[in-house]
């Protein structure tokens, strides 16, 4: 499946059901379940890597949106899900290399940690602000 067209059905939440917040954190839990299962299978080395290559094409997705200039998120939001995007990016590429199961650890806890934040309900008017405090502490733990 193209990125685009990935991108388009990601942004008809009335075909999956809930709200795009709600379609993103299902996406990021069930990409570190997938995580965590080819970690605990690391025997089959292609197996692991398909995972965390539709990990990368789910945040690909995620980064196209941000980037998009029709993108609803305040610019503070967007600049920090791209550089959120950016160092999934740089650390897929690293397990690419070297397919070390360990590292998948880092992955399946930032998708655990942005999914937590988008799967909270808050208030409707408090939603941006509780949207980017998660991202921020989800850059502050990756940055640890």
């Amino acid at each position: 499946m193209s990125t685009e067209h990935a991108s388009a059905q990601y942004r008809q939440p009335g075909q999956h059901g809930g709200s795009p917040r709600e379609t993103e954190g299902r996406a990021l839990l069930e990409a570190a379940r997938r995580l965590t299962a080819a970690q605990q299978a690391p025997v089959d080395k292609n197996a692991m890597l398909e995972t965390v290559r539709l990990n990368w094409r789910l945040w690909t997705i995620f980064q196209s949106e941000a980037s998009s200039p029709d993108s609803p998120l305040p610019d503070e939001i967007k600049a920090n899900v791209i550089k959120l995007c950016n160092f999934v990016d740089k650390h897929t590429v690293k397990i690419l290399a070297d397919a070390d199961p360990e590292k998948l650890d880092v992955l399946i806890n930032i998708n655990r940690n942005i999914a937590a934040g988008l799967l909270t309900q808050p208030d409707a008017t408090a939603q941006p602000q509780a949207a980017d405090e998660n991202t921020a502490a989800a850059l502050q733990r990756m940055s640890a």
